[in-house]
C-alpha cells in the first residue's frame, strides 16, 4: 500500500520550525498504515525536514548554530549569480535534506517521547511551503 498527501504549511522564513507531528500522526492513522514507514518530504532547495525536541531553548539554539555554519552575511556565490540573497538559505537546508523517513508500527509512527518532526523554511522570505506525506506498507 502506498498513500501519499500533500499539505501547506505557512512559514515565515529565516529558520522556522513548524512542528508537523500531529498531521503526520493523522495522516498516518487516516491511510490505515498499521506498520510500514512514514516519508516526510518537502519540496525546494530552501527547505528542510528533521527531528527534534521541539521547545524554545532548542530553537534559539539551533538557529544559532545555523548562523555559525552558514552566516547570513557571508559573501555566496550564489548570491553574486542570482542577487537574490538567500545563499545561506541554500546552504542551511543542504545540510539537512528535504525529507525524513520514520517507522511506524501499530499505526503510529516511532518517535521518542521528546521528538518531533519538525520542517524548517530556511528562505529569506515567508512563504506557503509544501509538504508531501507518504505512506509505505500494510
Amino acid at each position: 500500500m502506498v498513500k501519499t498527501e500533500t499539505i501547506s504549511i505557512e512559514t515565515r522564513g529565516n529558520g522556522h520550525m513548524v512542528d508537523v507531528t500531529g498531521r503526520v500522526a493523522e495522516f498516518v492513522k487516516n491511510a490505515g498504515l498499521a506498520e510500514g514507514v512514514v516519508i516526510v518530504f518537502t519540496p525546494g532547495a530552501t527547505g528542510a525536514v528533521t527531528t527534534i525536541e521541539f521547545e524554545s531553548g532548542l530553537e534559539q539554539d539551533f538557529a544559532r548554530l545555523m548562523e555559525e555554519l552558514a552566516p547570513q552575511q557571508r559573501e555566496y556565490a550564489h548570491n553574486a549569480r542570482w542577487g537574490d540573497g538567500n545563499g545561506h538559505s541554500h546552504i542551511r537546508a543542504s545540510l539537512l535534506g528535504p525529507s525524513l523517513a520514520v517507522p511506524v508500527l501499530d499505526g503510529r509512527p516511532i518517535l521518542g517521547t521528546w521528538q518531533q518532526i519538525i520542517v524548517l523554511d530556511f528562505d529569506a522570505h515567508p512563504r506557503s511551503r509544501k509538504v508531501v506525506f507518504q505512506a509505505i506498507g500494510e
